[in-house]
C-alpha cells in the first residue's frame, strides 16, 4: 500500500520544483499530493515558523504532511526580511527589495529553504534546511516565481530566475537536519 504524503502548498511552481527534486520512483512506497491550507503564520526564526506551520497542517490533515518555507536574509539588515520575504515582496516589489539595501555596500544574502515533515497530529516534525549564498541584484530574468529575479547565486553569475529548473535544482546547498 502506498503512503500518501500531502505537500502543503497552493503554489504550483513550488509543487513542480518539489516533484522534480524528489522524483517519482516506481518503487517508492509513498506518493505526493498537494493541498492548499490556511495555516497560521507565526513570527520567529525559519525553524520556528516551519515547525508551527507543519504542526498546524498535520492537525488539519489528520495525517502525514510536508511543508516548505523560503526565507531571504540580507546580511546588511541582520537577516531581515528572512521568513517574512513574501510580505516584503508583496508590499515593496522586486525594485523595493533592492531599495532596502540602497544605503549599504553589502548586498550579500542567504536564501534559506526549510522543509518540515510530520507523520501526523501529535508527532514532532523533522526539519531539513538548505542555504545558498548569493547577493541581491537588480531584477533579471522572468518574474513569475517570487524573489528569484533579484537573488544571484554566489559563483554562478545568474539569478535563480535566469536558470532553468534543472540548473536551479542542482545548485549546491549547505544543509542541516
Amino acid at each position: 500500500m502506498t503512503k500518501i504524503i500531502t505537500f502543503v502548498t497552493g503554489n504550483k511552481n513550488k509543487l513542480r520544483e518539489v516533484q522534480n527534486i524528489l522524483g517519482a520512483s516506481p518503487s517508492a512506497s509513498w506518493g505526493l499530493e498537494s493541498k492548499s491550507l490556511d495555516v497560521p503564520e507565526v513570527q520567529g526564526s525559519t525553524q520556528e515558523v516551519a515547525l508551527a506551520k507543519c504542526r498546524a497542517a498535520a492537525q488539519q490533515l489528520q495525517g502525514p504532511c510536508l511543508t516548505e518555507d523560503t526565507a531571504l536574509s540580507f546580511h546588511a539588515l541582520q537577516g531581515l526580511p528572512g521568513p517574512y520575504i513574501k510580505d516584503f515582496l508583496q508590499k515593496l516589489g522586486l525594485d523595493g527589495l533592492n531599495r532596502l539595501l540602497a544605503g549599504y555596500d553589502d548586498k550579500s544574502a542567504t536564501a534559506i529553504c526549510t522543509f518540515a515533515y510530520c507523520e501526523g497530529p501529535g508527532s514532532e516534525p523533522v526539519l531539513f534546511e538548505g542555504k545558498t549564498l548569493g547577493r541581491i541584484v537588480p531584477p533579471r530574468g522572468p518574474t513569475h516565481f517570487g524573489w528569484d529575479p533579484v537573488f544571484e547565486v554566489e559563483g554562478q553569475g545568474k539569478t535563480f530566475a535566469e536558470m532553468d529548473g534543472n540548473e536551479k535544482n542542482s545548485v549546491r546547498l549547505t544543509c542541516s537536519y
